[in-house]
């Protein structure tokens, strides 16, 4: 058998025991000759047959083990790519690599994701066998030299295309024209001198051989790695157009000269190439957008003084002041002053945002007004813009199962229609003169070249390999703008299919804290202001000022409630005396010499107070969803505080649109059945889950799941994990700063619900813009290449242009038909979401 030695780094081993573990477990496998396992390397040397095991295998079996094998992922920006072949033979050659374990390639991004074991192969490695391919890679000290290199690289590109078109049009044009001048005997006999096809040949020689010469190249290379790209279709075409030419302009075979075809579709394709390569610069616009948000140097307090320093030499705990009208530097806490903030780069929240001390800020956003210090708290690449970033290249960088389909066809693609032209030619040669001679004439080798090379030309496997990753690309820089992360294009792609969608109450639905919605006054005399005056019914603030003074106290979230409500309507409070928290039932305090009591109605029965009518009210209030707080003065009631949970501003409109996209909509929260009900009636929810522990979630979830349902979670990330985790998607509801939700395949970076409607309705459009790419790509090559052939030949009622299509309009039209798919992913930059 042949053998192979792999070894790999493993996690996790403490003792001997961990090592006869692991030895035991690799040997179990089938194809495993030799197992050595190092405890104090903390490697495992494994020699085993390659034909019967892979790497992937042998690290599922250590992690079956109950240990961890170290692997890296690495990203490299790679040059010379042109088609989704280029692409499939970049990974094909990887692959090969020992120790690479994945390998994904995205032709509109150019970036490869390699995923492979630290040890057993090297950057260095990666980047001579993309080399050793024919391909380039992007080479930079550090990130952001990364992205300016490969911002000179994609601008470079540009420049070379755009001089090679010129060159390209600058011989090609004079030729074409003269070419078909003399076709149609618009010019003197002169044009039909032998020394014209050397002139012809004179100009179309520089187009061939220099403006072309990179399809010869991209051709050679891909030949050479056992796989065929765009270049050698291109190469092929124009190259049997360019060479029979040449032999009629030297007399070794009869019939016209071809020169200006063989010019013109290269100049064409280069054109295309051109506006293609442009094209997709505009698709990545939103990520350089996030990237320019980036501050360049920060105010900080160093030794006493403020200095300015470059944003790399912040450091975490430095304070940081930023003045009205500047970028807020780095992600940190507020620790003096007041401002608004304006955070739409950031959550697409339109509205800014107030900050007080102990506010969190984040990097890249706007300080509006005051004057504020913060400490920061997270630099570089642990801010939030970083950490978005990151997100939005993973998720482009990464492929959509819709993708699958055209990668399977690009592989046999050329192959195939490279058969197609040689089948064209011998039927147009052999057959075709001897069915319909009226369509060959006397020239039967000559009419089946053209034929041939017109299939050649008009196929295009660069539209297949651009459809899908330049619509995510768009798709998920859009979503960036509005503050919707998708974790990656899967995600991206499953979101449009959900049929039901599971909301978290609290956090979600609702503000996830408790809030003053009513104050219910007594209206029986009592001696007004605790005392002070004749009796009176007192005011809702005078009720307010008493509750809120004896809250004073305690910590109890109801009472914080209270406090901050008499807060916000500037209400002066009182010092409690002989405060006493009484459990389960409220609190007691003196207020201003008078004896206060707040809490729920057992503790003002317990008391014997005297409830003044107010039970009613009381009770109407426990049925909207509220908890009504009673208050007793002296022995009488006075009041009913009603504290709730309120729903959040736009969740009821988001519930209402999420209905409008055909969406189940239910409710999970660990209320009681009331409460949940009320908020449910609130909002208009479909189903309500009440009393589920948060460890029961998922079984909710899960149970859709069995009926039928594609579903999708919302929650906060902090105890909805493993509903997020079981949901076809999980979409975390942030508040700006919580952007690295593993477990969430979908983050809305604002506590807004209407995100929600909007996710998925982008996610709907970029897919509806994915399959019209795709419809496209295959329709345009499953229609033109037999038409290029010659299938509409004998039908008299086909127009004469269709009947016998010209190598240069097959190369117009494939010129073109990338270009088309890069530019309708673009129009999902305009699209209304």
């Amino acid at each position: 058998m042949s053998e192979k030695q792999v070894t790999l780094p493993i996690t996790g081993m403490t003792c001997a025991n961990c090592v006869a573990t692991v030895e035991k477990g690799l040997k179990k496998l089938d194809g495993v000759d030799d197992v050595t396992v190092n405890l104090a390397m903390e490697r495992a040397t494994v020699i085993f047959d390659p034909e019967v095991l892979s790497e992937e295998d042998l690290i599922r079996r250590v992690e079956q083990t109950g240990y961890g094998v170290a692997t890296a992922t690495i990203e490299l920006a790679i040059t010379g790519m042109t088609c989704a072949n280029c692409a499939a033979t970049v990974e094909k050659g990887l692959k090969k690599l020992d120790g690479v374990l994945d390998v994904s390639v995205n032709l509109a991004t150019e970036k490869a994701n390699i995923t492979y074991v630290p040890g057993q192969v090297s950057r260095r490695e990666l980047v001579k066998q993309i080399e050793r391919i024919g391909y380039g890679v992007v080479e930079a000290d550090s990130e952001e030299e990364l992205e300016d290199a490969e911002r000179a690289a994609r601008e470079a590109e540009i420049r070379r295309q755009t001089r090679l078109f010129l060159i390209g049009a600058l011989f090609s044009l004079p030729l074409f024209l003269m070419s078909m001048a003399r076709d149609l005997n618009l010019i003197g006999a002169w044009a039909h001198a032998p020394w014209v096809n050397y002139l012809f040949w004179a100009l179309a020689t520089p187009v061939q051989f220099y403006v072309g010469w990179q399809y010869y190249e991209g051709g050679y290379k891909a030949l050479r790695n056992g796989s065929a790209n765009m270049d050698v279709l291109v190469a092929l075409g124009s190259s049997a157009a360019y060479f029979y030419s040449v032999f009629v302009t030297l007399g070794l075979a009869p019939g016209s000269v071809y020169f200006e075809t063989a010019a013109v579709i290269i100049t064409l394709i280069v054109l295309g190439k051109l506006l293609e390569a442009r094209a997709k610069g505009q698709t990545s616009e939103a990520i350089k957008k996030l990237m320019g948000l980036r501050a360049k140097t920060a105010r900080i307090v160093r030794d006493g003084e403020e200095v300015d320093v470059p944003i790399d030499q912040v450091e975490v705990g430095d304070i940081v002041i930023v003045r009205p009208g500047e970028k807020i530097p780095v992600d940190g806490v507020v620790v003096e002053g007041y401002s608004a903030v304006d955070e739409s780069m950031i959550t697409g929240e339109s509205m800014p945002v107030d900050k007080k001390p102990g506010d969190k800020v984040i990097g890249a956003t706007i300080n509006r007004q005051g004057l504020l210090k913060f400490e920061a708290t997270a630099v570089g690449r642990q801010t939030a813009l970083a950490q978005i970033i990151r997100l939005v290249e993973e998720a482009q960088a990464s492929k959509a199962p819709i993708q699958r389909l055209a990668d399977q066809v690009a592989a046999v693609f050329v192959p195939a229609v490279i058969a197609v032209a040689i089948i064209t030619f011998l039927v147009w040669y052999f057959v075709m003169p001897g069915v319909t001679p009226d369509l060959v004439g006397d020239q039967p080798f000559v009419h089946a070249l053209i034929r041939l090379v017109a299939v050649l030309v008009i196929a295009c496997p660069c539209a297949m390999g651009l459809a899908t990753p330049t619509a995510v690309m768009v798709g998920t820089g859009r979503g960036a703008e509005m503050g919707i992360l998708f974790k990656n294009s899967a995600a991206l792609e499953r979101a449009h299919k959900l049929t039901a969608i599971v909301l978290d109450k609290t956090g979600t639905i609702t503000k996830g804290e408790p809030t003053v919605t009513d104050v219910v006054v007594a209206r029986v005399p009592v001696l007004a202001g605790a005392g002070n005056g004749s009796p009176a019914p007192l005011s809702e603030d005078e009720v307010l000022r008493l509750a809120a003074s004896a809250e004073r106290g305690s910590e109890h979230p109801l009472g914080e409630a209270i406090v901050r409500a008499a807060e916000e309507r500037g209400i002066a409070l009182a010092e409690p005396q002989g405060f006493s928290s009484l459990s389960g039932r409220g609190i007691q305090a003196e207020i201003e010499g008078h004896r206060v009591l707040i809490g729920n109605r057992r503790l003002m029965e317990e008391q014997s107070v005297h409830l003044n009518g107010l039970t009613a009210e009381a009770e109407r209030l426990q049925n909207e969803a509220k908890t009504a707080m009673w208050l007793a003065l002296d022995g009488q009631a006075v009041g009913v505080i009603a504290v709730a949970d309120t729903i959040k501003e736009g969740s009821k409109e988001a519930i209402e649109e999420m209905h409008r996209l055909g969406l189940y909509v239910a409710m999970i929260t660990g209320d009681n059945q009331a409460t949940a009900a009320a908020i449910a009636r609130e909002v208009g929810v479909d189903a309500v889950f009440a009393e589920v522990l948060p460890a029961d979630k998922a079984l909710h979830v899960q149970k859709l799941q069995e009926q039928g349902h594609i579903v999708g979670m919302v929650g906060d990330g902090i105890n909805d994990a493993p509903a997020l985790a079981q949901a076809d998607v999980g979409i975390a509801i942030g508040t700006g700063t919580d952007v690295a939700m593993e477990t969430a395949d979908v983050t809305l970076m604002r506590g807004d619900l209407r995100a929600v409607p909007q996710a998925l309705r982008l996610s709907r459009v970029t897919i509806r813009t994915i399959k019209e790419n795709l419809f496209w790509a295959f329709g345009y090559n499953t229609i033109l290449i037999p038409v290029a052939a010659g299938v509409l030949a004998p039908f008299e009622w086909a127009p004469p242009i269709l009947r016998e299509l010209h190598p240069i309009l097959a190369a117009f039209a494939m010129a073109f038909s990338s270009v088309s798919v890069v530019t309708n992913s673009l129009r999902l930059r305009r699209k209304k979401i």
